[in-house]
């Protein structure tokens, strides 16, 4: 008789300090598995040149961004930079009921929203090998002034505090290893048994029968 599995979509978010190396990472993930989604924010920012509504960011005015809030359409939402920034709930939904794994790049506050808000949300946080390093690597971007590095260090390390909450911890130190280690939780996590359906035949085997008596 013929084996089969299926499950929902599983939402994975990642966090990491500024400089911690997160969207190279998210970068590969997204290039190296084409079952992996990464979910578009809205915002109330313009669009810039090369822009494209719905798949660089869903453009909303800040009326309806307001009342997208006011109806909780939201996993999470924050003012940055004087703009309006936002995780949509219905279109991660639609994702993960067609089985569809979802990647999300948030910060703390947001992840842990999530994880709040849907308890079977995967949050990873990848952490620099040393507060050093990251300083390193920020002087390095040449993105901000010494100023602003100072803040976002100030910052991660508020950031930091909160790596116990997290399901996962990575060190980014070697950046082909961090990889595999984060694909790695991915395959975990989709062959776990409380996400999973086993059909053998007709005969349907649901996740809690798999638990051990």
């Amino acid at each position: 008789m013929t084996i089969t599995l299926s499950r929902n979509g599983i939402l994975f978010v990642v966090s990491a300090p500024s400089g911690g190396g997160k969207s190279t990472i998210l970068r590969a993930l997204l290039s190296s598995d084409d079952t992996l989604d990464y979910s578009v924010s809205a915002t109330t920012r313009p669009p810039r040149s090369g822009e494209v509504h719905g798949q660089s960011y869903w453009f909303v005015t800040e009326e309806e961004f307001k009342r997208m809030i006011k109806e909780n359409q939201f996993y999470e939402w924050a003012w940055v930079h004087n703009y309006l920034y936002g995780t949509r709930k219905d279109l991660i939904a639609e994702k993960l009921s067609k089985g569809r794994d979802v990647l999300l790049d948030l910060d703390v506050q947001g992840a842990l929203n999530v994880k709040r808000l849907s308890p079977d949300a995967v949050i990873i946080f990848l952490l620099p090998p040393s507060l050093a390093e990251l300083k390193k690597r920020l002087r390095e971007r040449k993105l901000d002034s010494e100023e602003i590095i100072q803040v976002r260090l100030s910052n991660g390390r508020k950031e930091i505090e909160h790596t116990g909450k997290y399901d996962y911890v990575i060190v980014n130190d070697a950046l082909d290893e961090t990889i595999e280690t984060a694909k790695a939780i991915i395959r975990a996590e989709r062959a776990r048994t409380s996400r999973l359906t086993v059909a053998v035949g007709n005969s349907i085997i649901k996740p809690s029968e798999n638990e051990v008596s």
